[in-house]
C-alpha cells in the first residue's frame, strides 16, 4: 500500500472514531474487501474503538488487525446486555477471522417431547424447532439416560411412531402392541389412556426435564394421601413407588441444599498453551444440577479470562434460554446484566457449586490433552521436556538427556552404564556399557569420572554433539563427580542433575545445581513419571550388565586361557572327562581320541608347563 493510499484510510478511520457516540454498542471492522473481520461490544463505542488504535497499548496481534482494517460500522443498543446478546448474534452470523472461536464441533444430544397428539419423548442429535420442544443438550450421556430412565418407570407414554391422531384412533386402525401387554404403555392407539390424562404426564415430564422434582413429588404426596384417605391402597402404592423413583433420583443428582434454585455456575480453564479457553456451565434447580455443559473457544487476539467469560455466559444462557437471576463466577468480571446479581462465594452450598463447577472444567481440560497427546505423541514428551526446562530454567530444551549408573559388588566386577533418552523417548542404540579399567576397589566416584571422562572426551576427540542433560543416578557426591570431569577436566558446559533415591529405592527427588538444591516435583506428575523411568532404564542396564559379567567369570575355566582350544573343543572335553583336573591326568591317547592329535599336542604342551 502506498503512502498516500495508507494515510487516506486513517484519515478516513479517524473520521469515523471521532464522530462515534459514547453510547453501549456494537462494533464491526471491515477488510478491503467489505468482509467483516472483528465484532465486538462497548458500553462506550467511541472510546473502545479509539483504544485499537493508539500506539501505547497495543499487541502484535491487534496491531496486525488494525493493519487490516479499512471501514467501521456500529450499532447502537440501550444497554450492555443488549451489546452482549447482539455481539455474540453477530459473531454467530459472520464468523469473523479475528474473534474467538467457539469450538462445539461435537452435537451433542438433546431430549424432544414432540408436538404430535400423543407426543412422544426421545433423544436426538437434530434439533428441528417446529417438531417439538427440546431440553439439553446434554454433554453427560449418563445424566440424559439417567432420567430417560426415570420417566420411562414414572410415566408409561407411548414409543410407538403412529400417526395417533383422533380420527385414526376412533377409526380403529390400531391395536395394542407388546409394550402394552408388559404394562410399558397404557394403550393410547386404542384409546385405553386418555388424552387429558395422558397430557397430564407430559407436563409432569417437562417438568422433571427442567429440574423441578420436588414440585412433582410433592404433587404425588398429596395423590398418594388423596387415594389412602379414599381407601384406595393400590393407587396409593403406585404413588408411593414413584416418589421412592424421585427421591433415587434426587439423592444421585442433587449436590447442595434444594433451596438453592435457578442459578448459573461457570468456571473457566486455560490451555497450557494459552490459546484456548475451556468454560464449563452449570445450571442448578431445587439443588439438582439439571444442565452441565463444557465448551472450547479458540483465542484469537490474546483476550483475557474475563473477556471469555463473558463471551461463554451470553451463549451458555442464550443457548439454554436461562432466566437466571443469580450468575455464581470465580472471579470478578465488568459484565453488567438486566435483573442479574454475579457471586463470588467463599464457602458454603455456592462455593461448593463453583468448586464442582471448576472440577469438570479441569477434567475437560485433562481429556482435551489426552485426545491431543493421541493424535500427535510426541506433543507430549515435548511438553514435559519443556516442563523439565521450565523447572530447572535451562536456555534450551533437554532433547537429549543421558544418565550414569555404577554398579559393582564390594568393588569386585565393576561396570558403569549410560542411558540416552531422546526427545523423552530411550534412545537404545546408543546406550553404552563401561568395564572399569583404572580404578581399585569400591570407589564409585572415581568409577564415575573415569565412565564420564572416557564418553566426553571421544565426543569432543569425534566432534559428537554433546548432550542437553546429564543425570546422575545418585545424590550429590555423584553429581560432583561428574562435574569435575565435565567443567574442570573437559572444559564443557553441561547442565548436571541428580536423582535421589528414598529407603525403598524409590526415586524421591530432582537435585539441580552446585550449590544443589531440591527441584519441587508432583510425584503424580508426568515429568516425575518420566524422570522415575530414565532411573530405573540406567538401573536396570547397569545391573543387567553386572549380572552378565559375574556369570560369565563364573563359569570361566583353565581351558579359556589355552590359545588353540575353542569353545566347541571345551564343551567336547568337559562332556567326556568331567573336569579340568581329570583332563590334565588324561594320556595322550585318551585326548587324541575326544579332540585329535593337534589339540591333544596343545593340551599336553600346555600342562606340562604348568608343573
Amino acid at each position: 500500500m502506498s503512502d498516500a493510499l495508507h494515510n487516506s484510510r486513517q484519515d478516513y478511520l479517524k473520521g469515523i472514531i471521532g464522530n462515534l457516540p459514547e453510547t453501549p454498542g456494537v462494533y464491526q471492522y471491515l477488510d478491503s474487501n467489505n468482509v467483516v473481520i472483528y465484532v465486538g461490544k462497548a458500553k462506550n463505542l467511541k472510546r473502545r474503538v479509539s483504544s485499537y488504535f493508539r500506539k501505547d497499548v497495543k499487541t502484535l496481534k491487534t496491531s496486525i488487525l488494525t493493519t487490516k482494517i479499512y471501514d467501521i460500522k456500529y450499532i447502537v443498543v440501550n444497554t450492555e446486555e443488549d451489546a452482549l446478546l447482539l455481539e455474540n448474534n453477530l459473531i454467530k452470523r459472520y464468523k469473523p477471522r479475528y474473534n474467538v472461536l467457539l469450538k462445539d464441533d461435537k452435537t451433542y444430544p438433546s431430549i424432544c417431547v414432540s408436538n404430535e397428539y400423543f407426543p412422544r419423548i426421545y433423544k436426538t442429535r437434530k434439533i428441528i424447532r417446529s417438531a417439538g420442544t427440546y431440553f439439553g443438550p446434554y454433554s453427560h450421556q449418563p445424566s440424559m439416560l439417567a432420567v430417560l430412565q426415570l420417566i420411562k418407570k414414572m410415566y408409561p407414554v407411548r414409543t410407538c411412531k403412529l400417526n395417533l391422531t383422533p380420527d385414526n384412533i376412533a377409526r380403529g386402525k390400531f391395536g395394542v402392541c407388546l409394550e402394552y401387554h408388559i404394562k410399558n404403555c397404557k394403550g393410547p392407539c386404542v384409546g385405553k389412556y386418555s388424552h387429558e390424562e395422558y397430557m397430564r404426564d407430559i407436563a409432569d415430564i417437562k417438568q422433571i426435564l427442567k429440574g423441578n422434582t420436588q414440585e412433582i413429588k410433592q404433587g404425588l404426596v398429596e395423590r398418594m394421601n388423596d387415594y389412602s384417605s379414599r381407601l384406595l391402597f393400590e393407587d396409593a402404592q403406585a404413588m408411593k413407588e414413584k416418589i421412592e423413583l424421585i427421591d433415587n433420583y434426587r439423592s444421585k443428582s442433587e449436590v447442595v441444599s434444594n433451596i438453592l434454585n435457578n442459578i448459573d455456575v461457570f468456571s473457566i480453564e486455560e490451555s497450557l498453551s494459552g490459546k484456548e479457553a475451556y468454560i464449563n456451565y452449570l445450571h442448578v434447580t431445587n439443588g439438582c444440577i439439571n444442565q452441565a455443559f463444557t465448551f472450547e473457544y479458540k483465542k484469537r487476539l490474546e483476550e483475557t479470562k474475563e473477556e471469555l467469560l463473558s463471551l461463554g455466559i451470553i451463549e451458555m444462557r442464550e443457548r439454554y434460554k436461562s432466566m437466571s437471576r443469580e450468575i455464581i463466577v470465580p472471579f470478578e468480571i465488568d459484565m453488567e446484566l438486566n435483573n442479574v446479581t454475579f457471586t463470588i462465594p467463599q464457602k458454603g452450598d455456592k462455593k461448593k457449586l463453583l468448586d464442582l463447577s471448576i472440577l469438570n472444567v479441569k477434567q475437560y481440560k485433562v481429556d482435551r490433552l489426552k485426545q491431543a497427546d493421541k493424535l500427535n505423541p510426541q506433543q507430549r514428551y515435548t511438553r514435559v521436556l519443556k516442563e523439565l526446562q521450565d523447572a530447572l530454567k535451562l536456555e534450551k530444551l533437554p532433547v537429549q538427556i543421558e544418565c550414569f549408573d555404577n554398579s559393582n559388588i564390594q568393588g569386585a566386577s565393576a561396570v558403569a552404564a549410560c542411558v540416552v533418552f531422546r526427545n523423552g523417548k530411550p534412545a537404545k542404540n546408543e546406550y553404552r556399557k563401561y568395564n572399569i579399567k583404572t580404578v581399585v576397589g569400591q570407589d564409585d566416584y572415581a568409577s564415575m569420572r573415569e565412565v564420564v571422562y572416557r564418553r566426553y572426551s571421544k565426543f569432543i576427540e569425534e566432534n559428537t554433539p554433546l548432550p542437553d542433560l546429564i543425570i546422575a543416578d545418585g545424590g550429590k557426591g555423584q553429581m560432583e563427580a561428574i562435574r569435575q570431569v565435565v567443567e574442570d577436566m573437559l572444559g564443557l558446559s553441561i547442565p548436571i542433575a541428580g536423582l535421589a533415591k528414598d529407603g525403598k529405592h524409590r526415586t524421591s527427588e530432582l537435585l539441580f545445581g552446585f550449590p544443589q538444591v531440591v527441584i519441587g516435583l508432583k510425584q503424580t506428575s508426568e515429568l516425575f513419571h518420566l524422570l522415575t523411568r530414565i532411573q530405573d532404564e540406567v538401573h536396570r542396564f547397569a545391573i543387567t550388565f553386572h549380572r552378565d559379567k559375574r556369570s560369565k567369570q563364573q563359569i570361566h575355566s583353565e581351558l579359556d586361557d589355552i590359545k588353540g582350544i575353542g569353545a566347541k573343543t571345551k564343551e567336547a572335553l568337559i562332556k567326556v572327562f568331567k573336569s579340568v583336573k581329570r583332563i590334565k591326568s588324561a594320556s595322550y591317547e585318551e585326548l587324541t581320541e575326544v579332540v585329535g592329535n593337534a589339540k591333544a599336542k596343545i593340551l599336553q604342551e600346555y600342562f606340562s608347563k604348568q608343573l
